[in-house]
């Protein structure tokens, strides 16, 4: 059973793996997210989202992504938001969430989401903002994944439908992170996990 979301750790269990296309390795067993992240756009090639293309319709590759939009260091916006489109269309083709890296661009994606109004969930990963922008992500139709750094008010006004646990980059166990998350929304660790895979289990159903 899946209980990361999202990691870049390529030897994690139980975990969804985030590569570049050009990282893409797969392991017997393993579960993947191919995308390209907003930092690696100015070295990625026609060929490179292609490969993505080929990649998203594979039963090891869970999800899509990580893409998404940052600010302080994504380049140029506009094509940043092109990219991020181009992704949210391919998962819409093949039935699979997509995970977004969001820097200061809350308003870009929530703004993308309404537009486009897609039928796969779309996620926000490693989200360390405040109460009021986890709500505005929650009001637009996003799920929020946390990690081993968060915003305690953000964590506790957000469902546990709509709820996530993640490594991303971090070293600590991803059960240490189930237990600093229950313990701050003041529930058990059995309660939290339960619900976590519940999600799990909905957003990843053949899996």
């Amino acid at each position: 059973m899946i209980n990361d979301i999202h990691t870049h750790r390529i030897d994690a269990a139980d975990a969804v793996i985030c590569v570049n296309p050009w990282e893409y390795a797969p392991a017997v067993g393993k579960m993947y997210s191919v995308g390209i992240h907003p930092w690696q756009l100015g070295r990625a090639t026609n060929a490179d989202f292609k490969r993505v293309d080929e990649l998203a319709s594979c039963g090891n590759v869970v999800m899509i992504g990580e893409c998404g939009i940052d600010k302080l260091r994504g380049g140029d916006i506009d094509r940043q938001i092109e990219v991020v489109k181009w992704h949210a269309t391919l998962a819409q083709r093949v039935g699979k969430p997509l995970v977004l890296h969001c820097v200061r661009a809350s308003n870009e994606l929530c703004l993308l989401r309404r537009r486009l109004r897609p039928v796969t969930p779309w996620i926000v990963h490693g989200f360390r903002g405040n109460a009021r922008v986890a709500r505005r992500l929650l009001d637009a139709g996003f799920f929020i994944s946390y990690g081993e750094r968060f915003n305690p008010d953000a964590v506790n006004i957000t469902p546990a439908d709509r709820l996530l646990v993640e490594t991303d980059e971090s070293r600590l166990p991803v059960g240490e992170i189930y237990a600093r998350l229950a313990e701050c929304r003041h529930q058990t660790l059995d309660e939290f996990s339960s619900a976590v895979a519940s999600l799990m289990a909905q957003l990843l159903p053949s899996r």
